[in-house]
């Protein structure tokens, strides 16, 4: 797995408060998984999505991966990257990127997210609208 911070398009600031940090002084792994969700709520937020409302579906996530690269800090000022990097028959995946400086990436990552219809607890297709927004989002060709 691997990405750079240009490939993305959106970002959202952080400050990394104390209650990150675990007893090795430093963020927890754990966290990292947190930083990724916060990143994905405010890209669905920016298309006009939620996890609980993809033009009415909602999202299950379905498989993680996280790299560690660097050591976090209380009071550190991160910067948190998302894309969809694909969109499948009934599946996304997006990948994510924590930076604690220019020069300095803490940790990427990727999910697998399932489209999920929870009033009748079955997975459903991509739709095509989501499909679209994000393909103008990242500028994809079609």
């Amino acid at each position: 797995m691997s990405a750079h911070k240009d490939n993305f398009h959106y970002s959202l600031p952080y400050t990394v408060p104390i209650r990150d940090i675990n007893y090795g002084g430093h963020v927890g792994n754990d966290v990292f998984l947190s930083y990724f969700h916060e990143a994905r709520i405010g890209y669905l937020k920016n298309l006009g999505y939620s996890e609980l409302n993809i033009e009415g579906l909602g999202i299950i996530l379905a498989k993680i991966e996280l790299d560690l690269k660097a050591e976090i800090f209380h009071g550190d000022s991160l910067h948190l990257f998302c894309r969809v990097a694909e969109i499948k028959n009934t599946s996304f995946i997006m990948e994510y990127l924590v930076e604690k400086s220019p020069d300095i990436t803490a940790s990427i990552g990727k999910t697998v997210l399932v489209m999920f219809d929870y009033a009748k607890r079955e997975i459903r297709k991509v739709p095509q609208s989501f499909r679209d927004k994000v393909a103008a989002f990242e500028h994809w060709a079609l």
